[in-house]
């Protein structure tokens, strides 16, 4: 599997680009009036502060403490960086709180402390108590960590939950129950070794135990070897509480008939012989980060029946902290919990184990680029199972209603699951779905403006995520020099520089493009002009012949003089069947606009064409198409010849009997708007519409431009389609991201 690279300047870019930070505050109430301004504040807010205070329970229903989760740290123990200080930590604490509304819609504010007094800390977390519904701890070095957590447990009314200790924990329970499912083998039965007595391994011992392990058969291992009773060397009260009584000594004698390892140490811990001396069918937990205690690779190259999991994206069975904690305080903040309690954690571990053992929907595959079925490399579901959200906050909800810890229980479960399915992007797995299926595809995609920095950074962005192999068109003494001053001296001799200087192949296109124009009024100098000067002209050539199986470019140039010169090499028209799609991406809904890109003024039967192209689009990129015609008009009324064509438009489709749903002609609010179609029962649409096909390029632009400076939606395009290669053209305001977007459509060939 292609290793996904990622360098310094795009981890800083990425932070710094479009503004500092991961993410910002915005108002859910309108904030538009002053009549909004007297409701939000003075002298509206009186109000819930006295029903407040009358009733405090009434806090969850007046203000977002009921979605609201603290993050935070003292920067002691930040990943493996060890103890970087408060201020240090904030851009791991934002990761983590942008991981929480990702996975689990829930709002979370990164906090930082600045002290590594116990005492100071734990009062600084109990002062704030009233703000939020939970409180998450992150990067705090043991053994300060074990003494907060129970402290803050012990002392506050709200979930506290330190996730490096029980996030871990819990993914690792739910992959050993599922690993020893396919072994034959009780939890109660094995023997269990651990390496690594901090946070993590303890959390980890402690949850296996109250899930049934035996604790003579559970051996706890750190740098100095067993952790037994009697021993004093290096020892404290949270490891004394898991001394064995046992004669063995040593890791290497502890592993000796083990069915399980769990490792939470360091590369290369464990080795082969240690494996090798295993009970049969051993189970493998290496959860070491970066590099775990023994690869999968040496593990199997000894015991071909072992079951390995480590905790890297790039091996099978990823033990990922993503998989419970967003989902853990989903369900404990949809009960108003005042604890995260042990049976919610079990609970956890057990409905993902259960879900592992399920028929693994298609987005999945899809998204990894392989069919998934349980078994020794699938024991624990993936971070974008889409029936996480709702399968695992209902199971979390259910053991804290069951065990007491809930202020207000959930009465109508199937109701609630519901209310869970709605509440997730579903343009993120789209766009997900997109990234996987490119890299799946690994396409040599060609960039043919080598001369603009942002094309050079989106082309090293495209080759180091292992989506492909980066053909950039420029010189290399100029490609060269850009990336020096972007930073990314590094690049240069990774990517593959083509011109017409250095290529064998530009008499062949010349003789193409000849035979293509000698009618249009191109004499042979013209010719060699534009296959050796014009960069966009070059780039198509290079398509044309197989040297590239991507193409994208634009970033320099207007749309209108690229799809010229593209034009010049394929029939990128309209009437060949070009057209140009724009996703617009706005709170959780994508819409596409066409054509953006090619007609000046469609007639019937072209926007006809244009419905199907934009269906093709959409089911490629995993939507149900409904296509509206929209118009400043409704089904005739208000009449104009100016609307004709969007009248007659479904009725050229009725006769071409197309396999989608369209409606039309409508205004664009009854077209997105599920309250407005209901005036219109005959309707054939089911739902909202997700393809806008509008009157003329005119109202297109104007469509998506405004919407993007206004509505502040995210835009994707124009995707051009309807040609027999695969070529994505960018915006000339278009960022580095923007083109590694369109790069990755062209990858999965969108619209060819």
């Amino acid at each position: 599997m292609t290793k996904n690279r990622i360098t310094s300047e795009e981890a800083l870019a990425f932070h710094l680009e479009p503004s500092p930070g991961k993410f910002e505050i915005s108002a859910t109430v309108p904030m538009t009036t002053q009549r909004d301004l007297s409701l939000a504040y003075s002298p509206g807010v009186a109000v819930p502060c006295e029903a407040i205070a009358e009733t405090p329970e009434t806090a969850y229903d007046y203000t977002n403490k009921g979605n609201l989760v603290a993050v935070i740290s003292n920067g002691t123990a930040v990943l493996g960086l060890g103890n970087l200080g408060a201020l240090a930590s904030k851009p791991v604490m934002e990761g983590k709180a942008v991981l929480f509304k990702r996975f689990a819609d829930v709002n979370s504010i990164d906090i930082e402390l600045d002290t590594e007094d116990t005492e100071a800390f734990i009062n600084a977390c109990k002062l704030m108590g009233p703000t939020f519904g939970g409180i998450n701890l992150e990067d705090i070095k043991a053994p300060e960590c074990f003494i907060i957590e129970q402290r803050l447990k012990e002392e506050m009314d709200i979930p506290v939950f330190h996730d490096d200790q029980h996030g871990t924990a819990v993914i690792c329970a739910a992959g050993l129950l599922n690993a020893l499912h396919i072994s034959g083998k009780k939890i109660e039965d094995v023997k269990i070794v651990l390496n690594g007595a901090g946070a993590a391994g303890i959390a980890c011992l402690e949850l296996l135990k109250a899930m049934g392990a035996k604790h003579d058969n559970c051996i706890m291992c750190d740098t100095k070897g067993v952790i037994y009773q009697g021993r004093t060397e290096g020892m404290n009260q949270w490891k004394s509480a898991h001394a064995a009584n046992t004669k063995l000594r040593t890791l290497e004698d502890a592993m000796k008939d083990a069915d399980v390892f769990l490792g939470v140490s360091v590369k290369g811990a464990v080795t082969p012989d240690m494996v090798a001396s295993m009970a049969d069918n051993p189970v493998i937990f290496a959860m070491a980060n970066p590099d775990p205690e023994i690869t999968p690779e040496e593990a199997h190259e000894v015991r071909m029946d072992a079951i390995v999991a480590t905790g890297r994206s790039d091996y099978p069975n990823q033990v990922n902290n993503v998989l419970g904690f967003p989902y853990l305080f989903r369900g404990a903040l949809d009960i108003h919990a005042r604890a995260i309690n042990d049976e919610m954690k079990i609970a956890c571990a057990h409905a993902l184990a259960n879900l592992a053992r399920e028929d693994v929907p298609d987005e999945v595959a899809v998204a990894y680029g392989k069919t998934l079925s349980f078994g020794r490399d699938y024991i624990i579901p993936t971070p974008f199972d889409p029936r996480l959200i709702h399968r695992i906050p209902p199971a979390v909800a259910r053991a804290g209603m069951d065990t007491g810890v809930a202020r207000r229980p959930i009465i109508d479960m199937d109701a609630y699951e519901l209310n869970l399915k709605s509440r997730m992007d579903p343009t993120a797995n789209i766009l997900r779905g997109i990234n996987a299926r490119a890299r799946a595809n690994q396409a040599r995609m060609v960039f043919a403006e080598g001369d603009d920095p942002r094309v050079l950074r989106a082309a090293v962005m495209y080759q180091r995520s292992g989506l492909g192999k980066a053909l950039v068109v420029g010189r290399p003494d100029d490609v060269k020099a850009k990336l020096e001053a972007t930073g990314m001296a590094d690049a240069v001799r990774e990517l593959e520089v083509v011109n017409a200087a250095n290529t064998m192949h530009l008499d062949s296109y010349k003789d193409f493009l000849y035979g293509r124009l000698q009618r249009r009024g191109f004499d042979k100098k013209d010719i060699h002009r534009l296959a050796a000067r014009d960069r966009h002209v070059f780039g198509a050539l290079m398509l044309a012949h197989g040297h590239g199986d991507g193409l994208v470019t634009g970033a320099t140039r207007k749309s209108a003089h690229v799809l010229e010169r593209i034009n010049h090499v394929f029939e990128a028209n309209a009437e060949h069947g070009a057209a140009g799609f724009t996703a617009l991406m706005h709170k959780g809904r994508i819409v596409f606009i066409a054509d953006t890109l090619v007609h000046e003024w469609p007639d019937e039967n072209d926007l006809a064409n244009i419905a199907e192209s934009g269906a093709r689009v959409a089911r490629h990129m995993g939507l149900e198409p409904r296509v509206a015609f929209v118009s400043f008009s409704t089904f005739g009324y208000p009449v104009s010849e100016r609307a004709e064509k969007m009248h007659l438009a479904p009725t050229v489709l009725d006769a071409r009997g197309v396999d989608f749903e369209y409606e039309g002609e409508m205004t664009v609010d009854v077209a997105l708007n599920a309250a407005a179609q209901k005036s219109y029962p005959f309707s054939r649409l089911t739902g909202p519409a997700n393809i806008l096909v509008v009157p003329a390029r005119h109202s297109a632009s104007i469509s998506v431009k405004l919407m993007q400076e206004m509505g502040g939606a995210t835009v994707i395009g124009p995707i051009l389609t309807g040609l027999d290669q695969s070529i994505q053209i960018c915006s000339t305001n278009a960022t580095a991201n923007d083109i590694l977007n369109m790069a990755i459509l062209a990858a999965c060939e969108v619209g060819k």
